[in-house]
């Protein structure tokens, strides 16, 4: 299976994995920046920018996560956003030995609202399935609506997403689908407070995908785990925040 990636800078390896319906031009604002202080390897989600996948199969996180594999250093700082942050987790999960630190950004292990967990309503992704078959164009259009929502330069920033969004060949639709199940369907929580490996947590205050509110219910799972909250920013403080997003990931790793 191909694998899109894009590998740049010196230093120690830190491997980041994009969103759901992005591609791995995502990272361009922070990109040469983050380059003066890593090796960078920008993967591709199966299914999305240059990246194959083989539509009769299971979209699973072991799935993703051994395609991935491929292009990864044999061991790396991971860091993931949003759905990549459920990857870049369950890499943590299945092979240790590969992942030196865990960074997870705009992310929670389980997206959805449940019994004393914050999150989005189920309807709201169940609405995005029924959406996505009739125009995944304009799905895709209001995801990135949705991310922006909150920021102080909320235009500016959904513009930015569309852009780079079109830098590559939009997603398969298998993907796409089988990305909103990810979403919808996994709980990664009991998961998440068993990882022994260090681990950092970026967040956005202005955030409608994770809410302010799951992050201290995040934190008591892994509480030994490092936070930090971008107060201006929504679901993409590297596109909002780049020089302060950049700082806090250099200081994370050292």
């Amino acid at each position: 299976m191909r694998i899109g990636v894009t590998r740049l800078g010196a230093g120690p390896d830190l491997v980041m994995v994009h969103g759901w319906g992005m591609n791995r031009h995502v990272w361009e604002p922070v990109a040469s920046a983050l380059a003066a202080h890593f090796r960078l390897h920008l993967l591709d989600l199966p299914g999305h920018g240059a990246s194959d996948w083989d539509a009769a199969q299971p979209y699973s996180l072991d799935a993703l996560v051994e395609a991935l594999l491929s292009e990864a250093p044999s061991r790396a700082n991971w860091l993931g956003w949003s759905l990549g942050g459920l990857v870049a987790t369950q890499m943590a999960w299945r092979h240790p030995e590969r992942v030196s630190r865990l960074l997870q950004v705009a992310s929670s292990p389980c997206f959805v609202a449940r019994d004393g967990w914050p999150g989005l309503q189920p309807e709201v992704l169940a609405g995005f399935h029924r959406q996505l078959e009739q125009n995944s164009v304009r799905t895709l259009e209001r995801f990135l609506a949705i991310q922006a929502m909150g920021s102080e330069t909320v235009k500016e920033d959904a513009r930015r997403l569309k852009a780079l969004l079109t830098a590559a060949p939009l997603p398969q639709a298998a993907a796409l689908a089988g990305g909103l199940d990810l979403l919808q369907h996994t709980d990664q929580r009991t998961l998440w407070s068993e990882l022994t490996l260090p681990c950092v947590r970026l967040y956005g205050r202005l955030d409608s995908l994770v809410p302010h509110a799951a992050i201290p219910l995040i934190t008591a799972l892994r509480p030994d785990s490092g936070c930090h909250l971008f107060a201006k920013a929504s679901h993409a403080p590297f596109l909002s925040h780049p020089e302060a997003f950049v700082a806090q990931i250099v200081q994370a790793i050292g």
